[in-house]
């Protein structure tokens, strides 16, 4: 049995920023639910044309913003006018895809923890795992704790490890395959995050004594999360910052 990690995360974090409350991936999401008591975010980070780590989820621009595309193809001064805002609604007109650094910026002046998912374009797998990773070991370098990595693409994983060592990491699973407990291992993955049906007594047994934390996303309904802190696990991402206090 390998020894947990020591984990210096809290167990409620805030889905891109604050969930469905605010236009996701957006400072104006990340001080919402910071309003909600929130102290630890998860964000999706990907490359723009000119190699700049920016917040978006999707690899086209349409869903949520007014730009169309694939983001990945325009540089960051061309994606920094576009409005992530109005989508959700005209009080939030005008927000900006902010850059890592913007958010980092943000996280280290009010003592904030962050969970940043790699999210490649399409083709850009290792290329972001690295760059994000440097980005992020450069921005946290004087922190106290340090953002912890994840992705669903193991080759963003391995160079991230490669680029930036110590900074924590973790594989992001939506279904079981064979193999994925050797592979977070061989990444160096301080932990797994799952799709959070796939948890169970059994599972979360394994990964603890693989020395790897039990984290699960997305849990939007008291039922799930309470059966996910009776199991143990370690970590719940969600959308409704409305519904649980990150103080329970």
């Amino acid at each position: 049995m390998t020894a947990l990690p020591t984990w210096p995360y809290p167990r409620w974090i805030a889905h891109r920023g604050a969930g469905k409350l605010a236009p996701e991936n957006t400072l104006a999401a990340f001080r919402l639910g910071a309003q909600y008591g929130y102290r630890m975010f998860e964000c999706d980070a990907k490359l723009s044309a000119d190699g700049l780590p920016f917040l978006l989820h999707d690899s086209t621009l349409e869903r949520t913003t007014n730009g169309s595309g694939m983001a990945g193809e325009q540089d960051y001064a061309q994606l920094a006018q576009y409005d992530a805002g109005s989508w959700l609604g005209r009080a939030w007109a005008g927000e900006p895809l902010p850059t890592l650094e913007n958010v980092a910026r943000f996280c280290l002046a009010n003592h904030l923890h962050l969970n940043i998912e790699i999210k490649p374009t399409p083709g850009q797998e290792e290329e972001t795992g690295r760059v994000v990773a440097e980005h992020a070991e450069r921005f946290w370098r004087d922190a106290a704790c340090a953002p912890l990595l994840s992705s669903f693409r193991p080759e963003s994983l391995a160079q991230a490890r490669d680029a930036a060592p110590k900074l924590p990491r973790a594989l992001l699973l939506d279904s079981l395959r064979e193999g994925c407990f050797d592979q977070a291992q061989e990444l160096g993955c301080v932990a797994l995050i799952c799709r959070y049906t796939l948890w169970d007594a059994a599972l979360v047994a394994q990964a603890h004594a693989l020395g790897l934390r039990a984290l699960s996303y997305t849990v939007n309904d008291t039922t799930a999360a309470d059966a996910l802190l009776a199991l143990g696990t370690d970590g719940i991402i969600t959308d409704r910052v409305d519904l649980f206090s990150p103080a329970a």
